[in-house]
């Protein structure tokens, strides 16, 4: 079993060039009693590389509970390596909540640090700012994921998350609303034979991205908050709605306008008509 303890082995694997697997890594796959693995087929190719004898085990959304307690007894008395598909573990998957079982139980946790497609996509965009919030897989539901990036754009300066090819386009559609067309880095097969690394305003990337393949990364800039002028923002409404306008143009010609969110744009006009009262005095 080599020269290793006992305990969980959190290992960052390749992102997608096998030669990124550290001689580390190598070597905690190769002497390791049990490996827990997202997809078992996948992390087969790894083992095969670092001449793994160890048993492999799933773990998953779905039985990462059941699992927990063999794996757990396993790592009291052996080394257990985790691994996620590609990168490194618990960023984005269910593997935290063995973590947090095995420091519950008082077993040892040792990181094998490496490969992170966070990182990487960090790295590459060439943003600065200390303030950074990886969001992980946005919601599905159009409004949930506004709703998700515009709350956490008001406590940070750098956006990350990952997104799936088909949506990438509307996503960035909803990066551009709601922060008034930020600057952006897409960054598609990191580290794979067709590694991409795009970078412009959101608008621009959605239509760039509007048919893609791959695994995506993207980093966002989170413009610079300044004061909203409300008052200005509600009597521009009013005007729209004088001349006949609709609600949803004149939000948007608001958001353009006054570097506001539309949807906030799109209440202050609900507002003033659930209220009953003219909007201008």
């Amino acid at each position: 079993m080599g020269d290793l303890n006992p305990g969980l082995y959190v290992v960052a694997t390749p992102i997608g060039n096998l030669g990124d697997l550290s001689p580390r890594a190598r070597e905690v796959l190769r002497d390791a009693a049990v490996i827990a693995a997202e997809d078992t087929r996948t992390t087969g190719t790894l083992l095969r590389l670092a001449e793994s004898q160890a048993r492999s085990l799933s773990l998953t959304e779905h039985n990462v509970q059941a699992r927990i307690p063999e794996l757990l007894a396993a790592a009291e008395t052996t080394p257990v390596a985790l691994v996620s598909d590609a990168g490194t573990p618990v960023v984005a998957d269910p593997g935290a909540r063995l973590v947090e079982a095995a420091h519950a139980r008082g077993i040892p946790v040792f990181a094998v640090p490496g490969p992170s497609a966070l990182a990487a996509a960090i790295s590459v965009a060439g943003f600065e700012g200390t303030s950074v919030h990886f969001l992980g897989f946005l919601p599905r539901q159009a409004g949930e994921r506004r709703e998700r990036l515009r709350s956490a754009g008001t406590a940070a300066s750098v956006l990350v998350f990952f997104e799936s090819p088909n949506r990438l386009s509307a996503t960035l559609d909803a990066v551009a609303e709601v922060f008034g067309d930020p600057e952006t880095v897409v960054c598609r097969e990191l580290t794979k034979l067709h590694e991409e690394v795009a970078r412009g305003p959101a608008s621009e990337l959605a239509r760039r991205f509007e048919r893609t393949k791959g695994e995506c990364t993207v980093v966002v800039r989170v413009p610079a908050r300044e004061e909203t002028d409300v008052e200005a923002v509600r009597q521009y409404m009013a005007e729209m709605q004088r001349a006949g306008a609709r609600r949803s143009g004149a939000a948007a010609e608001a958001a353009r306008r006054f570097r506001v969110a539309k949807d906030v744009a799109y209440a202050l006009w609900k507002e003033e008509n659930s209220s009953g009262r003219a909007m201008l005095r």
